[in-house]
């Protein structure tokens, strides 16, 4: 006895439409040879294929709903013309799409021939490190497809028009219904003639050849938001190629370098440098004028200070991406500068403090006076 068609879907007898092609699709994707090997798999898609062709139809499941197996007999069981089952290829396109073997190759987009969006480009641009800081306008050089203006994209000829390519009759796709003992395939190509357009142009644009596009080349003034970071992307609405067919233009990504600084570098919103101060200037503190991002700006060395001594200049640092109130610190790391020769005066002086001190002195007695003092 025929297994129910409902069943070999697995839908309710009230599902619609939509839910049975949903269930269609999932179980033609498991069950097709060329994806199946298991033994059965080629016999439970012929039967899905039928329960399909029947209940996607109004009146066959109409008739199958009232008579059974016995009200669609006389239907056709998957050997008529693709072209004709409206729906069932469209499906069968879709699920299909990328498998080979049998398939004849992959199937290309259905319909080429309208407004298509223009490609994204991309912009490397290098910044200074205090731009990349603070930010600002920047101007920049691009290259890219602008809609031809002779023709207004069209790629005729002025007073001409495209035609509807007769081969496709403007879909930009022709189909080959291939018969096999397991039904009717369709194999879906790009139209040769008019290369998927789906438009053929007799009399081509003089500027554009046809293309309805132009290579431009342009200066635009880009703003460069505070706080930016090698890496940072930014976009620029509908600065990438024009579209094809009335389509919109892309958009145009500018990502960002930042060179190297002699004096500065970056960890997350703070800036490091380093500050080279006396022995004496460590001992004793002091004040001193230290450059930042914002410019020379006074630093109070504590008397005693140590060897790599962090001190922190608030806000100092890089202004927070998208938030630009928002700083980081300036954090400066202290070096000692010891000298490896003093004048006879400063040793003198050295060897009363050494005196002071307890500590012996004599070759190489300085250098260890020196070292115990930043222990």
């Amino acid at each position: 006895m025929a297994r129910d068609y409902y069943e070999i879907l697995g839908v309710a007898r009230d599902a619609d439409k939509e839910e049975i092609k949903q269930a269609y699709r999932r179980l033609a994707r498991k069950y097709h040879p060329d994806v199946n090997k298991e033994p059965g798999a080629e016999e439970r898609f012929k039967e899905i294929n039928r329960a399909y062709e029947v209940l996607s139809e109004p009146e066959t499941r109409a008739r199958y709903d009232r008579f059974g197996p016995e009200g669609v007999s006389g239907a056709g069981v998957g050997f008529q013309d693709m072209s004709d089952m409206g729906g069932f290829a469209d499906i069968f396109e879709s699920i299909f799409s990328g498998f080979a073997g049998g398939m004849g190759g992959p199937t290309q987009q259905r319909r080429r021939g309208g407004p298509a969006r223009g490609d994204d480009l991309r912009l490397d641009l290098k910044l200074d490190f205090r731009e990349a800081v603070f930010g600002g306008e920047k101007e920049i050089r691009i290259s890219h497809l602008e809609t031809c203006e002779t023709c207004s994209g069209s790629g005729a000829k002025p007073g001409t028009r495209p035609r509807t390519c007769s081969t496709c009759s403007g879909s930009g796709q022709v189909r080959r219904v291939t018969r096999t003992p397991f039904g009717s395939f369709t194999q879906v190509s790009t139209c040769p003639t008019c290369n998927g357009t789906g438009m053929v142009i007799e009399d081509k644009c003089d500027t554009c050849d046809g293309k309805g596009t132009n290579q431009v080349t342009k200066k635009l003034k880009i703003t460069i938001p505070p706080g930016v970071d090698n890496g940072t992307r930014l976009r620029i609405s509908q600065e990438g190629d024009a579209g094809q067919r009335g389509g919109p233009p892309g958009d145009l990504y500018v990502y960002l370098f930042v060179n190297e600084d002699e004096e500065f570098q970056r960890d997350g919103i703070n800036v490091i440098s380093e500050i080279k101060v006396s022995y004496l200037q460590a001992i004793l503190g002091c004040r001193l004028e230290v450059n930042t991002v914002d410019g020379p700006v006074e630093l109070i060395i504590p008397a005693g200070t140590q060897p790599n001594t962090v001190m922190k200049l608030e806000n100092r640092g890089v202004p927070r991406l998208g938030n630009p109130v928002s700083r980081g610190d300036h954090l400066l790391t202290v070096l000692i500068d010891i000298p490896t020769k003093v004048i006879p005066e400063e040793r003198e002086l050295l060897e009363k403090l050494a005196k002071i001190k307890g500590d012996r002195t004599g070759k190489g007695g300085l250098e260890g006076f020196l070292g115990n003092l930043f222990k």
